[in-house]
């Protein structure tokens, strides 16, 4: 699963670098943005994709230590070409899902965006993460749900793909939730040039590369004539709505 995975997204890394970063920025600056009054440490982003936090995190913590990871060689290669001259950061290839010992009670932050929804587990993914976390840290991090709008190219290919190979387990949302100090939705205008740019970006650059790689040509040739049949003809512009966790990893008190 893990392999496949990486397979999926390094083939469509440079086409999400150039189609959807800068359409999930909005996300990615209320991550970053959520994050304050840090103690000392390094910055963890787990499934950093091609590293689009870096940015906001250099500007809000200049000089402190960053450190990327992700599971897909294509986008380490990406996010560490965007992280190029800069001492304090570091992209790693490896599973974000289970952190490695090191990070234990080491951080002063953890934020991820959008990589939650994708991982086996992500109940445990966010208790690693915490795990990660020293004492008055914080965790900021913002996922896809279960419904990310009722109406719009999302809601769209969602429903087709249901049809077609079922519906994925979500039950995981509410154990992500309960861990989180506060939830919110967090609601961003995107638009598409039309409703086929938004299709072929989404199966080749984007969350069913893995899909369409499993399925072959004919799957996604058939999801596209139905996506496209009766599609709004022209720009199509929809406001998805993501869900952000936080968490503030309170200090001990003495005892």
């Amino acid at each position: 699963m893990n392999d496949r995975l990486a397979r999926a997204w390094t083939d469509a890394a440079e086409g999400y670098e150039a189609y959807f970063v800068p359409r999930f920025a909005p996300w990615v600056s209320d991550a970053v943005n959520a994050l304050r009054d840090l103690p000392d440490g390094p910055i963890l982003v787990p499934c950093c994709g091609t590293f689009p936090e870096l940015a906001g995190l250099s500007a809000r913590f200049p000089g402190r230590e960053l450190v990327g990871i992700d599971l897909s060689a294509g986008m380490v290669r990406l996010a560490a070409e965007r992280a190029a001259g800069r001492a304090n950061v570091t992209v790693v290839e490896g599973d974000a899902a289970t952190l490695a010992p090191q990070w234990t009670e080491s951080c002063a932050a953890v934020v991820s965006v959008f990589g939650l929804q994708q991982l086996p587990d992500p109940a445990a993914a966010l208790r690693s993460w915490t795990g990660a976390l020293r004492h008055g840290g914080r965790l900021s991090v913002v996922y896809w749900p279960g419904q990310v709008e009722r109406d719009g190219p999302f809601a769209r290919m969602a429903a087709l793909v249901r049809a077609r190979v079922g519906a994925s387990d979500r039950t995981w949302e509410d154990a992500v939730r309960a861990q989180a100090d506060h939830d919110e939705f967090l609601e961003h205008p995107m638009s598409h040039e039309d409703a086929a740019t938004f299709f072929d970006a989404y199966t080749r650059s984007g969350p069913l590369r893995a899909l369409a790689a499993a399925r072959g040509d004919a799957f996604i040739a058939d999801l596209r004539t139905e996506f496209l049949r009766d599609a709004p003809p022209g720009e199509w512009t929809h406001h998805p709505r993501a869900r952000h966790l936080l968490l503030h990893k309170e200090i001990t008190p003495p005892t």
